[in-house]
């Protein structure tokens, strides 16, 4: 399957702005890329657009937005879309409608509420640098992360780590960074998970191991997915259209982003069936054993 096309100039113009905005880059570069990435992706998401020119009535419209009348004219009341063309009393609307209709979709589907898309929007076509919207977005909407990182105090950070012994080696690995009173916990999931853990009698050090060990073996796993998917398809995204010494275009660039961040997804989905699946064997196999423990055996049945 292709990845999703674009709006060029939409592209062109993020690239710019990531291109000006050094100061935010060399700040937070993977927060940028990423943020930058997931407002490709918004763009990304206007599939199947009609031809340059396409009108259509607002029943048109709905049909081919999948958006109601009535919630078409409440973004028009909301000043989320802007307003159509007019013939007479007929109000007449045109592809980019269509488009803004499909990123709005988009939008309340990752989480926006009206309020946030119209501030996002408007920053946007006001010719705002990426770094502002960006960080609009940051404020309205959080990245989603399975595990987001969160700051606690000492006191808080103390009781989850159980002792000092612990919190310790949480230190050393890097999954708890003190600042002064405040205590940057990167994974309090995890450590959540590893203070139930030691209720069962398991101590911190070995859970900290297997931490480790289980971090570098998705290390693998993950440089073993990339890598075959740039061994496959690397050369197509990779080799400008006009060679290896050419600036690579905004569509380019832009299905680049895209498919990247579609692989990722699908990969994440992929790996977690095929873990949760192999957890699912290997804990039946251990329960069956335990189970048959005592049992006689086909020999002594025989017999």
């Amino acid at each position: 399957m292709a990845a999703p096309a674009l709006n060029i100039r939409a592209v062109e113009s993020v690239l710019e702005s990531l291109r000006r905005g050094q100061r935010q880059l060399a700040r937070d570069p993977r927060g940028t890329v990423d943020a930058a990435v997931r407002q490709l992706l918004s763009l990304g998401r206007v599939r199947d657009q009609p031809p340059v020119g396409e009108s259509y009535r607002i029943d048109d419209l709905a049909r081919a937005s999948n958006v109601t009348v009535r919630n078409i004219r409440a973004y028009q009341e909301r000043g989320l879309l802007h307003p159509p063309r007019r013939e007479g009393r007929v109000a007449i609307f045109d592809d980019s409608h269509l488009s803004r209709l499909k990123i709005i979709s988009s939008m309340l589907e990752r989480g926006y509420t009206s309020g946030h898309i119209t501030e996002m929007l408007h920053a946007w076509e006001s010719g705002h640098d990426l770094a502002d919207v960006l960080g609009l977005e940051k404020a309205l909407v959080p990245p989603r992360l399975e595990d987001p990182p969160a700051t606690m105090t000492l006191a808080e950070v103390r009781a989850l780590a159980v002792d000092k012994d612990a919190l310790q080696r949480y230190i050393d690995v890097g999954l708890v960074e003190i600042k002064g009173a405040k205590a940057l916990v990167r994974r309090p999931d995890l450590l959540r998970a590893f203070s139930e853990m030691r209720g069962f009698g398991m101590p911190a050090e070995a859970l900290v191991k297997l931490h480790s060990e289980v971090s570098m073996a998705v290390d693998e796993v993950t440089r073993a997915l990339v890598n075959e998917g740039l061994n496959q398809v690397g050369d197509r995204f990779l080799t400008p259209a006009g060679g290896r010494d050419a600036v690579p275009s905004g569509a380019e660039v832009g299905e680049l982003v895209a498919t990247l961040t579609r692989f990722r997804e699908l990969a994440t989905s992929a790996v977690v069936g095929t873990f949760s699946e192999s957890m699912e064997r290997t804990i039946e196999d251990l329960l069956a054993a335990y189970l048959a423990m005592g049992l006689p055996s086909e020999a002594e049945d025989a017999g």
